[in-house]
């Protein structure tokens, strides 16, 4: 997963309601993957997935301006199908990444909020039982980097009437496995409007075209 440019932290500006059919992907529809994807990289990948078969019940789509659009795709326990593409509709999707709920919490006080918001800047991540990761956005040579924010818009149905804005924080991070494997961390700021902010953790592996369908 490639992000080709800053976010600005503004909301999606898409003014049709028309909800994009990505690579065959959209809500109600179900997602079938190659085991081997996940089964491949052995006991040393942290992402776990105990099916082969995504039900797609929520969808996002976030607007990088100039950059295109990321496609968001929601399980009902929270597994997320993610694909980058230059058009809204996602006709031309590419990066494609399958990630997994780690951890969700809400920050006690803004002591936490301000060490997570440090963490995020680091050029490591480690903790919560999960071995090192290195930032994976704009390299790690720089110590301390700021993480990227956006609106991402979630749509609950088909309709695209039903749907909630969410402000979103983050920072990828990296390791890499045994066999030229690569596994993600996407450690995540979130607060939904009119809700509470929580900091979030999801690990994550690339996915070749090949090894989903819907």
């Amino acid at each position: 997963m490639v992000f080709r440019g800053l976010f600005r932290g503004k909301r999606d500006d898409t003014r049709d309601q028309v909800i994009p059919v990505v690579r065959n992907v959209t809500i109600g529809r179900n997602v079938r993957l190659d085991p081997l994807a996940w089964r491949r990289l052995g006991d040393e990948t942290k992402f776990q997935l105990n099916a082969d078969t995504l039900g797609i019940v929520a969808q996002g789509r976030i607007s990088l301006g100039a950059d295109g659009y990321v496609h968001r795709f929601y399980t009902e326990d929270d597994m997320m199908l993610q694909m980058v593409s230059p058009d809204a509709m996602g006709e031309q999707a590419e990066d494609f990444t399958l990630f997994g709920p780690w951890s969700s919490a809400y920050p006690p006080d803004s002591a936490a909020k301000r060490i997570w918001a440090d963490r995020l800047r680091a050029r490591t991540w480690e903790g919560e039982g999960l071995p090192q990761y290195r930032r994976f956005w704009f390299g790690d040579t720089d110590e301390r980097q700021d993480p990227v924010s956006f609106w991402e818009t979630v749509y609950d149905d088909r309709s695209g009437q039903d749907f909630r804005k969410i402000y979103q924080t983050c920072m990828l991070f990296s390791r890499d496995l045994p066999g030229e494997g690569r596994e993600l961390l996407l450690a995540i700021e979130m607060e939904p409007e009119g809700g509470d902010l929580t900091h979030e953790i999801m690990v994550g592996i690339p996915l070749n075209v090949g090894e989903f369908e819907a």
